[in-house]
């Protein structure tokens, strides 16, 4: 993203403010099933949000902003994921909303959009330049600008995830979730920050760890950003992301992938589990088989989303075992 945006004041999400945004997700949203799996040594549980109507996570936190939102229209960047849920929620809602995504973003994710009528701009080679203009449109429009993940409604939104966990899986509980600009794992950071037999673990694809090298630093840090099958991880976050403070005291690690790894965790989700996952989708479970987790009591894999073009997943189907050696 660019060095001339202008910095967001930002509050930092409380414990509390997880308690609202499950109201508001429990009004528009069923809870998203578990997979158990059958028994087999290494199969994670499975924490399916691949199965929300808009085929992703997103939608949690789209819900609970929108609801708190200063006025009717919003102004979004997205990878794709964030947009659908923000479009989605608005429809719901009664709102209008504005998504700025990539010339390079997902077909599937971007003809989702349009077929849920979101004003939809497309301008830039990165996630990191339809940012800038985003917010560039907002401030000149004067609307609210809604990050994909650093606004603390957002955030308590994505932390729903965990209070239905709660209701679902007695504990101790290892979670892994995906971190692209840090916000599900924030939330969940936060709502595990209550439950002393929870730990949580974020899972970035190698190609794009801005969060992991802003915890490091104790700083935001710009990284190369290199193309990933994790697209919707992919690119730097906002100066003052309160993502960052959030997971370096709540989150219990950071882990990375390669894209050999996700392609593997891809072909497992589908031969072995029945799911179609997307690349970001299949990271928890990319680390999992890869035995880069630590388990603590049950392991529980957030499979964040499904929305993956046919061509980038048959490519990853096409040959290769579905389990690295390593994990066998």
């Amino acid at each position: 993203m660019g060095e001339n945006r202008s910095m967001r004041d930002v509050v930092v999400p409380r414990r509390d403010d997880l308690e609202n945004a499950m109201q508001v997700v429990r009004a528009h949203l069923r809870p998203t099933p578990v997979d158990l799996g059958a028994g087999t040594p290494g199969d994670p549980t499975l924490k399916l949000e691949s199965l929300q109507p808009t085929g992703s996570f997103k939608v949690r936190g789209a819900f609970s902003a929108i609801a708190a939102a200063p006025g009717p229209g919003v102004v979004t960047a997205s990878a794709g994921n964030h947009g659908l849920g923000v479009a989605f929620a608005a429809n719901a809602l009664g709102g209008k909303a504005t998504v700025v995504v990539p010339r390079t973003a997902s077909a599937a994710k971007t003809a989702r959009l349009r077929r849920l009528n979101a004003d939809l701009v497309c301008t830039g080679e990165s996630f990191d330049e339809a940012e800038e203009y985003a917010l560039t449109l907002a401030g000149a429009s004067g609307r609210h600008y809604l990050s994909a993940y650093n606004d603390p409604h957002v955030i308590a939104g994505q932390g729903t995830i965990g209070h239905e966990l709660d209701e679902q899986l007695d504990g101790p509980l290892t979670v892994v979730c995906p971190v692209g600009g840090g916000g599900l794992v924030s939330g969940l950071g936060l709502w595990a920050a209550g439950r002393a037999d929870v730990r949580v673990v974020g899972v970035e694809a190698a190609a794009s760890t801005a969060v992991s090298a802003a915890v490091a630093a104790g700083r935001r840090v710009p990284v190369e950003v290199r193309p990933t099958l994790a697209d919707g991880l992919a690119g730097n976050i906002e100066p003052g992301s309160v993502t960052v403070g959030l997971v370096a005291r709540h989150v219990h690690h950071l882990v990375t992938v390669s894209e050999d790894e996700i392609r593997a965790a891809l072909r497992y989700l589908a031969h072995e589990r029945g799911y179609v996952a997307e690349g970001a989708g299949a990271v928890p479970v990319a680390a999992l088989l890869a035995g880069k987790v630590d388990a603590y009591g049950r392991v529980v894999a957030v499979v964040s989303g499904r929305n993956i073009t046919a061509a980038a997943l048959a490519s990853a189907l096409a040959a290769g075992e579905t389990r690295p050696a390593a994990a066998s």
